[in-house]
């Protein structure tokens, strides 16, 4: 038995003769008449069917192709039987082949697909290998308890959504824990565990996306990092989480060695991990817990500050931690609110000014922070100069993620 091929309608065409179907394709195709879903057919005795859509099709149509167009054509209504589609028409987004699919498991079950219900698709997602994560705002009708757990319900010639989208597992994610790690909210729907493997600027990351945080939005600071030179220095990252920056440190900026803070288990085990993965471990020290609590003081060339939306209960240690007789870097994290309120900016440029005079407020409110924690740390007056302040990203709207490079030096030491 021959399993029947599914097969579209007969579509509309305009039949004319092989020597004036070009002619006839470019005045179809300018007027917005060929129908661009299917291929022409050539058919016997030199004629080829053009696809065309049907409500377009007129009389006055018909006469200006044979008089105008293509004089001494002919041209007459026909039907393309089993038509094919077009190359361009074959290429379809995976959002596109994921709505398709559920289009037909939807009809397959005998519910109708309503229009709100393109809205409750997701149109973009994290691919990490073999899993995606999708965003909260996607699945969200009722429509879909009525197919069971239709992660894993596959239901004859019907492709279930982890198939449509090429992958074994998916996820499904919600708002950051408030609970001091930021931990992931993140529910595993389809497959056995959360672990995956991304490889960023040439680093390997491996960690639970159910428990572990990763931002691919980072890119560019981490390439700004991984630019430096840090041969001779020691780096102390308050807060390194799976290693995020920790390890561009290590790999492309070639640190001496870093000591990395932090608190999160799950981060610390996927830490501890890719220290292995990159061959870099030998040159770190991970230090669990609390960084406002481990002892570790005048050591650092070099501290980062990564967390948002704000490092601030961290200035303390970074001012411990920089070596008192000579100082050194600080790469302060923070969320800029950059809210333009009744000022009424509409233009481009002036948004574009007090975006950057917000950086530049909160730049300078740290920067006086800073300089009386050292003084106070240390018991000796430091200057401190603002190297440069750049976003790193838009967090939300009107809130910039930026960082800071602050220079502090000992003034007994200058």
């Amino acid at each position: 038995m021959e399993l029947e091929e599914d097969r579209f309608p007969d579509v509309p065409a305009l039949l004319t003769q092989c020597a004036f179907s070009q002619k006839y394709r470019e005045y179809l195709q300018n007027a917005g008449i060929l129908d661009g879903r299917y291929r022409a057919q050539k058919l016997e005795e030199g004629t080829v069917a053009l696809p065309v859509l049907k409500e377009k099709i007129t009389v006055s149509l018909l006469k200006e192709l044979m008089e105008a167009v293509a004089p001494g054509s002919s041209c007459r209504e026909t039907l393309i039987k089993n038509p094919v589609l077009s190359k361009r028409a074959r290429v379809q987004s995976p959002a596109q082949k994921l709505r398709m699919d559920l289009c037909d498991l939807l009809e397959h079950q005998g519910i109708i697909w309503r229009r709100n219900l393109d809205h409750d698709l997701p149109h973009s997602w994290q691919r990490h290998g073999d899993l995606v994560v999708l965003s909260e705002d996607c699945f969200c009708d009722p429509v879909w308890k009525q197919l069971g757990k239709y992660w894993t319900r596959i239901m004859p010639t019907r492709v279930q959504v982890a198939s449509s989208l090429g992958v074994k597992r998916v996820a499904k994610q919600s708002r950051v824990q408030d609970d001091g790690w930021r931990s992931p909210n993140v529910t595993l729907l389809l497959g056995d565990d959360g672990w995956v493997e991304h490889v960023d600027n040439g680093i390997r990351y491996s960690f639970d996306v159910t428990k572990c945080m990763f931002s691919a939005g980072n890119i560019v600071e981490k390439q700004r990092l991984s630019a430096l030179c840090c041969a001779k220095e020691t780096v102390v990252d308050l807060y390194a989480g799976i290693g995020y920056f920790t390890l561009p440190f290590l790999v492309h900026a070639d640190a001496a060695f870093v000591h990395a803070c932090e608190w999160n288990p799950h981060a610390v085990e996927a830490l501890q991990k890719n220290l292995e993965l990159n061959k870099v471990s030998h040159k770190c020290q991970v230090h669990k817990g609390d960084n406002r609590e481990f002892m570790l003081e005048d050591v650092a060339d070099r501290v980062n500050l990564g967390l948002i939306p704000t490092s601030e209960a961290g200035y303390p240690k970074a001012c411990k931690v920089l070596k008192k007789n000579l100082g050194g870097v600080l790469h302060i994290h923070h969320n800029v609110n950059c809210f333009l309120g009744s000022r009424g900016l509409d233009a481009e440029e002036d948004t574009c000014c007090w975006r950057t005079l917000a950086w530049r407020k909160w730049a300078e409110s740290a920067e006086i922070k800073i300089k009386a924690m050292l003084a106070e740390v240390h018991g000796t007056p430091w200057q401190t100069q603002i190297l440069q302040v750049k976003k790193v990203k838009s967090y939300a709207p009107h809130v910039d993620h930026v960082v800071l490079d602050l220079d502090c030096r000992p003034l007994s030491g200058m």
